[in-house]
């Protein structure tokens, strides 16, 4: 299968500046990080927070450079440190945030949200915008009577689906989403989710999806990669990872998420019999 990204030994280093009383140190926030993803397919990268992985989100969408190790896109070495990316290059990756309020503009109706990325990128005509952003709305389950409406007027869910369709707009070929639906309620989660999985069916997608919550990783995911302390201690398919994981820090946080099935039920209570006996 055609890989749409690699990555090779990314690390990523910041210097913290001294002051009076502290030395200047360096953080090593990723540490020699790699993995690639497959045209169509989900790689989710999960983690505590602190861990690393929205600071390699942020690598992969070109928003930071790496200090050292090689990114690849659809074949393609980027490197944003050395040369100036192009238009081209920056239509093929898009990121959707965790909250899409804060990444609406609040003054924008959402129709000119939608066309913004092709007025910005490209040479398309205004009557051509409007008719891509409406088409686009409708494709994440919206309507044409939100077309002239204003963020605040939407709920966490249908703001959230105007952020995927906004990042849909320039055709990308890889989809970063970071958290994208840990300020959902669980029922919109599910929507959102399967929206998601429509998407990609029908227009080939390539997805990063950046979360802790192992259930939505479960779901949606091909492959996993944990990450702990900036490093991958754990990389593989979704039911290897989850059916037999081998580092000690996968299984702790395994350990730690809990399940809602009724064997887990009834072992927790029983678990709780006991200790009190």
């Amino acid at each position: 299968m055609t890989k749409v990204l690699e990555a090779k030994n990314i690390v990523r280093d910041y210097h913290v500046p001294g002051g009076m009383f502290r030395p200047a140190r360096t953080v090593h926030a990723v540490k020699g990080v790699s993995f690639s993803v497959d045209r169509g397919k989900t790689l989710a990268i999960v983690g505590e927070s602190g861990c690393g992985k929205s600071t390699l989100a942020r690598i992969v969408t070109m928003i930071d450079a790496a200090t050292a190790g090689d990114l690849l896109i659809d074949g393609n070495k980027v490197d944003i440190a050395k040369e100036k990316l192009t238009s081209e290059m920056r239509r093929k990756v898009q990121i959707v945030f965790q909250n899409p309020y804060g990444s609406l503009n609040p003054r924008q109706k959402i129709g000119d949200v939608l066309a913004e990325p092709l007025l910005i990128n490209t040479d398309v005509p205004v009557s051509e915008r409007r008719d891509r952003a409406m088409t686009m709305l409708k494709k994440v389950g919206l309507e044409e009577k939100h077309f002239n409406r204003y963020p605040h007027m939407f709920s966490g869910g249908q703001r959230q689906r105007i952020a995927i369709a906004r990042a849909l707009m320039l055709n990308p070929s890889l989809l970063v989403l970071d958290e994208p639906v840990s300020a959902l309620d669980l029922s919109v989660q599910a929507q959102v989710l399967n929206l998601l999985a429509d998407l990609q069916d029908e227009f080939q997608l390539t997805y990063v999806f950046i979360s802790h919550d192992l259930s939505v990783v479960r779901y949606i995911a091909d492959d996993v990669m944990v990450m702990y302390f900036g490093e991958a201690v754990e990389y593989g398919s979704r039911d290897e990872v989850f059916s037999n994981p081998q580092h000690s820090y996968t299984k702790t946080l395994f350990a730690a998420t809990p399940r809602a099935d009724v064997e887990s039920i009834r072992a927790r209570i029983a678990r709780k019999q006991a200790a009190a006996a």
